[in-house]
């Protein structure tokens, strides 16, 4: 007779004990790392607020703010408001190393680091702390490595993307010449690789000529590619040297088609002698949507700008930096949900994250493979003084099939 009741009593025990195990499971504590607190998240920018890309970062931070803002209004990341903690490097890399050993202890990671130069300053050290970080850049070279989240197609494919374009609507065909203007290094150099593998594929001839950041006059390169007899012209500079290089075009009566990447073109050159140019001449693929764009993520983008900064239109890169923060945000918020807000945490994640939707600013977002861009399609847009931020679609999110072919080779 006693041993139905012992039973029952030790039953409940059980029921009590798994049931109590079970709370606790619930209630684990967040496990966390530099940068987070019971009540903040702090992520670090490292960029040029007071340089040659002032204005390109301005509008950048904007976009972070404006998306942060969205997320801490409805609760942050488990519970803890997102903050940015900003020095500015004025485009030196002595000043950016001094601002990131002062930041690097404060915060969680960083949501952008601007410059190649200064990238490669802190890389070695980044390898050491294992904080996530997004450079200002999309050059592939950066996929290699592990705790870099670039958003977006790189520059090669945006260049391969753009030249598909021209094929479809019949500017370029076989047996014809490629045009390419480009700066030595990762970012002139990576987009490079996109022209000679266009015209290694498609049976095209490449008219190469390598400059300098310290290249001002173009007069000679362009004159060469117009004796090529180049049926597109390629230009991966920085933007006062794109608008450059159009203007001696101009100059010389030539009409070619001009394919830009997306960082050799500033909203500004709208403003300038050179801007009819541009509008009739100038292709720009970008890795993500126009601030024009149709997307509903833009749109949503535009919706919230609008109330905080009323009358004032953004740029390219109020969305690169809204479509950043929101990546960003996936991913800490997928660190959350394992309980690890620690750096190691983060990067699982990070790893982790695949088919991140972006509502339609970029392709769908793979993080998960590392050496490979997180998207492989590209919008197509021409410079418009008419438009809002100046860039206008022509094509919606494309992908080439020579994309693809360079994705099977790269495994």
């Amino acid at each position: 007779m006693r041993i139905r009741p012992l039973f029952l009593s030790a039953t409940l025990l059980f029921g009590t004990l798994t049931a109590c195990g079970s709370d606790d499971q619930m209630t684990e504590p967040v496990r966390t790392g530099p940068g987070v607190s019971a009540e903040s998240i702090s992520l670090g920018v490292l960029t040029d607020m007071t340089g040659p890309f002032k204005g390109s970062s301005i509008f950048r931070i904007r976009g972070y703010e404006l998306y942060l803002d969205q997320v801490n209004k409805r609760g942050g990341v488990c519970g803890r408001r997102i903050e940015l903690k900003q020095k500015d490097h004025a485009y030196d890399v002595q000043k950016a190393l001094d601002g990131y050993f002062e930041l690097e202890p404060q915060v969680l990671g960083f949501i952008d680091v601007l410059g190649q130069p200064m990238t490669a300053a802190i890389e070695p050290d980044l390898m050491q702390t294992r904080a996530l970080t997004v450079p200002g850049s999309w050059a592939a070279d950066l996929l290699g490595n592990p705790h870099m989240m670039i958003v977006g197609t790189t520059y090669d494919l945006d260049i391969i993307n753009g030249l598909d374009h021209y094929k479809r609507n019949g500017v370029l065909a076989a047996g014809d010449t490629i045009g390419h203007v480009h700066l030595r290094g990762s970012f002139g150099d990576n987009a490079l690789e996109g022209s000679r593998f266009v015209a290694e594929n498609w049976g095209m001839k490449i008219s190469e000529q390598a400059v300098t950041e310290t290249t001002a006059n173009f007069a000679e390169q362009i004159a060469a590619l117009k004796a090529a007899n180049v049926k597109v012209l390629v230009l991966s500079l920085t933007p006062p040297q794109a608008a450059a290089a159009v203007g001696i075009a101009a100059q010389l009566g030539w009409n070619v088609p001009i394919l830009a990447n997306a960082v050799s073109y500033d909203a500004a050159i709208m403003q300038s002698p050179v801007a009819p140019v541009f509008a009739k001449q100038v292709l720009i693929p970008t890795p993500v949507a126009p601030w024009s764009g149709n997307a509903e993520g833009v749109k949503e983008l535009r919706d919230g700008y609008q109330e905080r900064w009323r009358g004032e239109a953004g740029t390219l890169n109020t969305v690169h930096g809204y479509t950043v923060a929101m990546a960003f945000v996936a991913v800490l918020e997928k660190a959350c949900g394992k309980k690890d807000l620690t750096r190691d945490g983060v990067l699982r994640a990070f790893h982790d994250t695949t088919g991140l939707t972006t509502k339609g600013i970029t392709g769908p977002l793979k993080f998960s493979l590392v050496g490979r861009p997180s998207s492989t399609q590209s919008y197509m847009t021409r410079p418009d003084a008419n438009v809002p931020g100046t860039l206008k679609v022509v094509e919606d999110l494309y992908e080439s099939e020579l994309v693809k072919l360079k994705g099977t080779r790269a495994r």
